[in-house]
């Protein structure tokens, strides 16, 4: 359906027959970081990203026609198309180039096939899609970045879909944007100075029109009890603050370069005309030349007064070096005690019931009955025992800890959850503990 990528890991060969690696396979161990909420975004998103995949691989060329042809798909006006249609619209492109693409489309179930009415249609995965590669319509200007994730996170307020993540990400970019005008102003560079207060300036703007958004954002998430939402907008508030305060650096920054500035005498040209005019140049080293066509003669006046002073150097007394120091005589350290803490039951109960089921024979068991069972903080303390297992650096290790890190089982979670029959949880992740054969479990 889709090409496979070139095997990126070691023990698989890059060239002849293909091979499909799993995502678990980049990751040492073969574990896959199940715990972040990303990667389960990323795997509830396994569609979209198959589709961006099927649309960018390969060479430039055939990408950059792939994508054209898919925008200009989407901003046809029918919601039906035929064939005919589709040879008139893409008329200046050849009609092998154009069964390339709708094929690799259909395939990625960008565009729908109706047999019946032989017609095309695109998908609602298309349209997430389309608005994926949507700033690819737009001009590059510069801090296009910023206006884009203000723009999503107002639009999305007004449509009631906010998502903590959008708040994160614009946080994040004005904290890239604080510790970038922060560089240029300790750069003491006039240039670099100016340059970046013109983009501070576009971007305090910016800021300055999503102001009211923000405090909506704030009100809406306390009349709805989202805590977390409340938490984020208020943080991005503080980021938001912290680059308004970034005026007056800019500002006191200027006027320092000023009062640095001299003028050349009283032509009222400034040391920032000539370094201006001396960027201008484009080679630099032919102002140089012939200047140094005649060799400089030294010539030495009142030799006997030099003589006088060199005499008088070379007969001062001079301070006396210091001599070398003996090291310390060596002395025993004093005998201490190690003292050693005792450890939960609760990691020798886990071993007991993994050492049961594997005597048993069990190959998979459901995760329940390894971490529920006595108050929430004990089962706490069991999940936060399950990476442990296979975990290579605490195989080696002596006591429980390495006796858990050795056992044959690993830990396999899964992006749904669910209720529980438990006194004290009543929601928790789905999943389950894996037996692995004795030759991988090391």
């Amino acid at each position: 359906m889709i090409e496979n990528e070139a095997s990126a890991i070691p023990g698989s060969s890059g060239s002849g027959e293909e091979q499909e690696q799993r995502f678990e396979d980049y990751f040492r161990e073969g574990a896959a970081p199940t715990e972040a909420l990303l990667w389960w975004q990323l795997e509830r998103n396994e569609p979209l990203l198959n589709a961006l995949r099927a649309l960018c691989h390969g060479p430039a060329a055939l990408v950059r026609l792939r994508v054209w042809v898919f925008m200009e798909l989407m901003a046809l006006p029918e919601s039906r198309v035929s064939r005919e249609a589709l040879n008139l619209h893409f008329h200046a492109l050849r009609e092998e180039a154009l069964d390339l693409v709708l094929k690799r489309l259909r395939e990625a179930e960008l565009l729908a096939w109706d047999a019946g009415n032989q017609q095309y249609g695109v998908t609602p995965l298309a349209q997430r899609v389309m608005g994926v590669l949507s700033p690819l319509t737009q001009a590059g200007e510069q801090d296009s970045d910023l206006a884009a994730l203000l723009a999503s996170v107002a639009g999305a307020h007004q449509m009631g879909t906010l998502d903590p993540a959008q708040l994160h990400h614009l946080q994040a970019q004005l904290s890239r944007l604080y510790d970038e005008f922060a560089d240029a102003i300790a750069s003491g560079s006039e240039f670099h100075l100016r340059r970046a207060r013109q983009r501070f300036e576009r971007a305090l703007k910016l800021v300055e029109r999503a102001s009211e958004v923000l405090k909506a954002v704030i009100e809406q998430a306390q009349a709805d009890g989202n805590a977390r939402l409340e938490r984020l907008a208020r943080e991005l508030g503080l980021a938001q603050a912290r680059l308004l305060a970034m005026a007056s650096q800019f500002n006191r920054a200027l006027q320092q370069v000023d009062r640095q500035r001299v003028t050349l005498g009283s032509t009222g040209i400034t040391t920032t005309d000539v370094r201006r005019w001396l960027q201008g140049v484009h080679f630099l080293e032919n102002l140089s030349l012939g200047a140094l066509s005649r060799p400089v003669h030294p010539v030495l006046v009142a030799q006997h007064e030099l003589l006088d002073m060199a005499e008088a150097e070379f007969e001062r007394d001079r301070p006396v070096p210091q001599a070398g120091e003996a090291l310390p005589v060596p002395q025993a350290a004093p005998n201490g005690e190690l003292a050693v803490m005792s450890l939960p039951p609760e990691m020798d109960i886990m071993q007991a019931l993994l050492g049961r089921w594997t005597e048993s024979g069990e190959v998979v068991q459901d995760l329940a009955p390894a971490v529920l069972g006595g108050s929430y903080a004990r089962a706490s303390y069991r999940a936060q025992l399950l990476p442990l297992l296979g975990d290579p650096q605490a195989q080696h290790l002596a006591g429980a800890t390495g006796d858990m890190a050795r056992q044959p089982w690993r830990v396999q979670w899964s992006a749904e959850q669910g209720e529980v029959d438990d006194e004290y949880i009543k929601w928790m992740s789905r999943g389950v503990l894996r037996a692995v054969p004795e030759d991988q479990a090391e």
